[in-house]
């Protein structure tokens, strides 16, 4: 039985970059953004399920994220009805990782793992954090960034202070070193209580 380690954290705390820690452990990694990122690719399963109901999002047979914001500019409500279309895609996706792999632990890198409820289908769930400086710094650091996008991306998602406290481990990204032993250490602790059940 495959031990799933849900892996969180609100934007700009560093979840990606501790993915790859986990990767470089030889821990297989399923990441959320990279599945939504081939179902929207020309040909991918969310882009024909979009075409019906959201015409305008598809261009050049794929799903245009710049297309999708400008429909959600203009109607905030359609939000629901878009994750009403990708999440199940979404969930297929995660769930066919999992039928191939035969490793003893899996991280599923989710960054809405608690807003989408994904988090009562995993038996470990790590969240990643930093200070809110730090966090904000890096989020205005990417291109094309505002502070007024940072606050909405912020509003949709769980606060940090209560992912914190739904975690069963919490790692901070502030130093490398410092996280790519936390991530040892938690994959050493797992596999004990592997070992031992």
């Amino acid at each position: 039985m495959t031990h799933k380690i849900g892996l969180t954290g609100s934007i700009g705390m560093g979840t990606s970059t501790t993915a790859q820690l986990f990767a470089a452990e030889g821990i297989p990694v399923w990441d959320a953004d990279q599945a939504v990122h081939d179902l929207y690719a020309p040909g991918g399963t969310a882009a024909s399920a979009l075409q019906t109901e959201f015409p305008n999002a598809i261009v050049d047979q794929a799903v245009s994220r710049d297309e999708l914001k400008l429909i959600l500019v203009e109607d905030p409500k359609a939000l629901t009805r878009i994750e009403a279309i990708v999440h199940p895609l979404v969930a297929d996706h995660r769930a066919n990782f999992l039928g191939a792999t035969s490793a003893d632990i899996v991280v599923l890198d989710i960054p809405l793992l608690f807003e989408t409820g994904a988090h009562t289908e995993m038996d470990t769930v790590i969240v990643v954090t930093a200070p809110y400086e730090t966090q904000r710094d890096r989020v205005l650091a990417r291109p094309g960034m505002t502070e007024e996008q940072f606050r909405f991306i912020l509003s949709k998602q769980t606060p940090d202070t209560e992912k914190r406290a739904r975690a069963d481990f919490v790692i901070e990204t502030v130093s490398m070193s410092i996280a790519r032993n936390q991530v040892s250490d938690i994959i050493k602790e797992i596999r004990v209580k592997l070992a031992h059940a």
